[in-house]
Formats: C-alpha cells, structure tokens, sequence
C-alpha cells in the first residue's frame, strides 16, 4: 500500500461519488482537492465552523451543515461564485441531506418539529410535519422518483410519500409499530419494509464462550514473518485455540444509556457477508457468512473497533482502533498493515466509490491509501504487512 502525506482537518472529510475529489473541513473553511494529485482545486468560505459535509450525488454542489448557527451553506465546484445559505431561523437545523437528483436539500428542525424540502432551481419549499427521526426514517427509491418519509403524531407513526417530482404528499398510512426505527425501499422498488425499535433487552454477566474448532486458516495465514521494518514494530494475528473467552464489559450501572447491544453492521458489497459489533465486546469484530448461515471468523482486537468498511467492490473489510494500524479481512484470511506516518493514530475510515482507496482520519489530519486490488486466491496479504 501508498500513503500520502497527512493534511490539515479539524471535521468531516470525505470522498466525491465520482472519486475525483476530496472534501475536508478546516475549521469555517472547505477545502475541496484533487483525489490523485491532492493540489486544492476550490477553497469555500463558511460562516461558521463545519459540523457536517455531503456531496451532491452528481459531485457538482456539495453542502455544509453549520449547525452551531444554525445554518446550512452550500456550493458549486462548477459555479464557484455560486451561493446558497438556508437558515431555518428558530426552529433551527438538526439534520441535512440531498435528495437523490441532487438539486433539492432536506433538513430537518430541531425537536423533529418539520422537514423542509428546499429546491435550489426555483428556491421553493416543502414543509412535512413531525418527521420521526432527525439523520434517518427517510428511504428513496432507486430511480429517485418517490420518498418514504416517517413521521409520528398523536402518539402513532405514519408513513408518508411524496413524489419527488413535484414533491407533494401522495398518501399518508399509520402502521403498526411502537417506535418505528426506520424504513427502507426494496431494491426493486415494489416494497417498503419497516422496523420497530427493540424495547426489551437482556444483560448477559458470564461472557460468551465461542467454540471455534470449525474454523481453519491456510498454512500461507499461519506462516510467521520475523523480519520487522526498521522504526515499526511487527503487528499480526494469532491464531487462538478454540474454545475462546472474548473480553466482554459490563455496562456501568451508575452511569445512563450505556452503550450495549450492536453497535456496528455492515453489508458487504456481494451481500455474502456481514460485520457486526456487539459494544459489550467492543475489541471483537464478528464476521457472518450469510450464505451458510454461519460464523466465518472473530477478529478480537488489542483496542476496542472504532470504525470499519467494506470495500465497495470486493470482498474486503478494513477495521480500525485507534492504532497505528490498518486491520484487513479477506476470505482468504487476515493481515496488517502498519502506516507510514509519525504518530498517526487512525480514528475513523472511508472507501471511494471504486475501492482504489482509502482515506483515513487521525485527530488533527488526514491521508490516503492506494489499496491494490485484491489477488484471486493469492497469499500475498496472508500475512501482516509493513509495506
């Protein structure tokens, strides 16, 4: 693997659709570069400092939530001297997002009092009132020509839709949740499915034995390499005799919403697998092969997962803990990677749409990572890796 040298962040970061850029918050300003040569190509000024980034599905304008304003500004890459401010005064801004043709915003008010569609061809408005949710309960379809929206008063949830074309209410139905969680389009479009949040739950004090005896690693993963770089110490996996104890915790008793239950999950892009970590066991990482309805492997790791991604097109999961380190899973096993840079502690992680590469988040900085592409079968990343 590449890395770039580390850049200036004080927020968000992330990737365009495209790939072609990179957005970076540094304090009020956006700070837009060139995803190969990393030269900044446009330099926003904000009113205030950067809370939240979004792109634009078509890359062309990108928002900014300043939600200490409150206030949202967003911009065009095509349009420099092109401006957009919307203030929703005090009602206030939680939440902001694109819709699907990338030329209408939709925030949500503090207290989830009203959801604002704001066009930015003719500067109309929509108001939906009581959405449930402030960051979700909103689904659109694929070809991006309708939305579900939920939304709760008189202590019932409903869904709503809307036609994005005109974005007027179709149909409303109340259905039958407790707490709606949150709603989804299926992929063909035919359907919605929905989900009531859990209510009940179980504190486990004995941790959880796991019997891995059915699992195997090829003698290329077990191989050890001694030869470490010189200024890096050599990370690796070590295969563990089954059965094993994870590190479990208890949640506090004295302090409120404690963290518990999953807390991570993740799709991988062929749907064959999926991550998932429980906040009870934070250091481990469970990988499910959905296709033989079983366990494929557990990544327990030194330092609880702070984040961790699927490549987006291939079978490839990439973790992080805090470390200087990048923790990698393949079918074929699993490795590390040590990162170049002098006291870059990896905080957060996210792929570009093609998978070429990775930007990674120290606290005050980031970089990026060209990612090879996955060899069929081989054993090259079988092992830890200092490269």
């Amino acid at each position: 693997m590449e890395f770039t040298e580390a850049y200036k962040q004080t927020g968000p970061c992330c990737f365009s659709p495209n790939a072609r850029y990179i957005a970076v918050a540094v304090d009020y300003r956006l700070v837009i570069r060139d995803s190969l040569s990393f030269k900044v190509v446009q330099l926003f000024s904000c009113l205030d400092k950067i809370s939240y980034i979004e792109w634009a599905l078509d890359s062309e304008y990108i928002l900014c939530g300043l939600y200490k304003r409150p206030m949202i500004q967003a911009w065009s890459l095509t349009q420099p001297e092109w401006t957009c401010k919307i203030d929703e005064g005090p009602a206030g801004i939680a939440y902001a997002r694109w819709s699907p043709d990338s030329r209408h915003i939709l925030t949500i008010s503090d207290f989830q009092l009203r959801l604002t569609v704001w066009s930015l061809v003719n500067t109309a408005c929509v108001h939906v009132q009581w959405p449930k949710h402030a960051t979700r309960g909103i689904s659109f379809t694929r070809d991006g020509k309708f939305a579900a929206i939920c939304t709760r008063h008189d202590c019932k949830d409903y869904i709503n839709l809307l036609s994005c074309h005109n974005w007027e209410i179709m149909g409303s139905f109340a259905v039958d949740t407790l707490d709606l969680a949150d709603i989804e389009w299926s992929p063909d479009d035919s359907a919605i499915v929905i989900w009531d949040s859990p209510l009940e739950y179980k504190e486990v004090d004995e941790p959880l034995q796991i019997d891995m005896s059915e699992l195997c690693l090829t003698d290329d993963f077990i191989q050890q390499n001694s030869d470490a770089s010189e200024g890096h110490f050599r990370v690796r996996y070590e295969v563990t005799e089954a059965p094993i104890t994870l590190p479990f915790q208890k949640p506090p008793a004295d302090k409120p919403n404690p963290k518990q239950g999953i807390g991570l999950l993740s799709w991988s892009n062929d749907s064959q697998y999926i991550c998932t970590r429980n906040d009870s066991m934070p250091t481990a990482l469970w990988i499910w092969d959905i296709r033989h309805l079983e366990l494929a492997a557990i990544l327990v790791q030194k330092d609880p997962v702070r984040a961790a991604a699927w490549n987006p097109t291939c079978t490839r999961l990439v973790l992080c803990t805090g470390s200087s380190h990048l923790y990698m899973w393949t079918p074929s096993g699993a490795y590390c990677v040590s990162i170049p840079l002098s006291q870059f502690s990896v905080t957060d992680l996210k792929w570009n749409s093609d998978g070429s590469c990775l930007l990674l988040k120290d606290k005050e900085s980031f970089c990026c990572a060209a990612v090879p592409l996955l060899p069929d079968e081989s054993s090259e990343y079988s092992s830890c890796s200092d490269d």
